[in-house]
């Protein structure tokens, strides 16, 4: 590890100075309409959830470095199928949400602001008088006029986490690694931008224990394929497709947006077939062909990239992940040749924890490039490194997945998916992408 990381600020992390004449537009509701929502990162200047005292840079950047290990762990634990967690529809929580957006619920409707998650099913808000939450801002069922509880007789019960029926209400108790999230399963009116869903069943959470840490605290909104999703349960309205286009984690305004619903999508998109994994059919699966890091095709081991239903081997696009991981000779042969293509020759690589292709100089850089079927997505340079607040140092922001994964699972996260249309089309098995300006 360089001595100089303990006084290192990465400016992928910071947002650009304030100006007199450029405050953020910091009114959600200014700006959602229609089926359209604004969406925008966890920590931008709009955020509410900003740490008031901060880690160093450097700790809060291997902190999300952890957090992305501990999530690709439980990701690939249940695709393989050896977690001792439930893999049934809803079974996920995150470890690192990092983009939010505004839901309201109830009656009269209560505001909260809740992670977006393309891979997770169940959608969960914490309730009034919640046990060992970290915020005292939640949902507060006594205040609504239409919610409810669901019984333990009802179709829906059988599909939650682990549901208890002590008290005649549908209860369920979510495990991730040492932590626990119980609460009731109820239902109660949604709405998203203008759109109402009445009836949406969701997790009203009332305890967190074994030391959980619950982010965001408002909630999580599950974009997930699975029966309790909320494309399962909005599919009359929103026809199982959305879209996203993911702003930079320094955008000042709410410029982002997440798309619900085929009406007013882009038209000049490519596309990719979708694919189903039985192994973990809530997540969204893409065929990887090739990686070309400038114009070098790299050579990748066949079983390292190939989609495989039988073990969930395979790559997948998701929002929860910060940074890229790939599976290690994937990520190995990915790093040589981009190490070989950075100008200068003579810039001598270092390490920053997870990230091992760091320079203490200035640096051109090769993009590099997923290959599928009918699209490319090519990550330019402001999606593909981070530098430190002073220039003096710049790293590859794609990383090995965790040495203990059980299954081949590469990961395109949320910071190479900025600035790019994604759109998910279930009923047509496709996934969409265009370069889009959404910062």
């Amino acid at each position: 590890m360089i001595s100089h990381i303990l006084f290192l600020q990465l400016l992928l992390f910071i947002p650009p100075t304030l100006s007199l004449n450029h405050q953020p537009n910091c009114d959600l509701n200014a700006h959602n309409q229609g089926s359209t929502l604004k969406i925008f990162h966890i920590d931008s200047p709009c955020s509410p959830f900003k740490p008031k005292t901060s880690l160093p840079w450097e700790a809060r950047v291997l902190q999300m470095l952890a957090d992305d290990e501990a999530r690709l762990r439980y990701l690939s634990s249940l695709i393989a199928g050896k977690s001792n967690i439930p893999v049934a529809s809803g079974r996920q929580i995150l470890g690192t949400p990092t983009y939010i957006v505004k839901a309201r619920v109830g009656t009269p409707a209560q505001s909260l602001l809740v992670a977006v998650d393309t891979s997770s099913d169940f959608t969960w808000f914490p309730c009034t008088g919640c046990v060992g939450c970290p915020s005292k801002t939640g949902f507060s069922p006594e205040k609504s006029t239409t919610f409810k509880n669901v019984s333990c007789n009802s179709l829906q019960c059988r599909q939650v986490p682990n549901p208890t029926c002590g008290t005649g209400a549908c209860a369920f108790n979510l495990t991730y690694g040492s932590s626990s999230l119980a609460g009731n399963f109820s239902v109660d009116t949604l709405r998203l931008a203008a759109d109402p869903i009445p009836s949406f069943a969701f997790g009203c959470v009332r305890r967190v224990s074994a030391g959980a840490t619950v982010t965001p605290p408002q909630g999580l909104l599950g974009l997930g394929r699975g029966s309790l999703s909320l494309l399962s349960q909005s599919q009359s309205l929103y026809k199982s497709t959305f879209s996203y286009c993911l702003p930079s984690f320094r955008s000042l305004n709410f410029s982002g947006s997440l798309r619900l619903g085929p009406t007013a999508q882009p038209i000049r998109l490519k596309f990719t077939p979708l694919l189903r994994n039985p192994r973990r059919s809530s997540l969204y699966y893409v065929k990887l062909v090739g990686i070309r890091v400038g114009r070098k095709v790299v050579d990748l081991p066949p079983d390292a990239i190939a989609f495989n239903p039988t073990t969930g081997a395979g790559t997948i696009i998701d929002s929860g992940t910060v940074f890229t991981r790939l599976a290690t000779p994937v990520y190995e042969a990915v790093r040589n040749e981009f190490r070989k293509r950075v100008k200068p020759r003579s810039a001598v690589v270092s390490s920053l924890g997870g990230f091992d292709t760091c320079y203490s100089t200035s640096i051109v850089a090769p993009t590099v490039t997923f290959v599928f079927p009918g699209v490319n997505l090519t990550i330019p340079a402001e999606n593909l490194l981070i530098h430190s607040t002073l220039g003096s140092t710049t790293c590859l922001a794609i990383a090995a997945a965790p040495d203990n994964v059980n299954s081949v699972v590469n990961v395109i996260a949320s910071m190479q998916q900025q600035n790019h249309r994604v759109l998910i089309d279930v009923p047509n098995s496709r996934l969409g992408l265009a370069r889009e300006r959404c910062s």
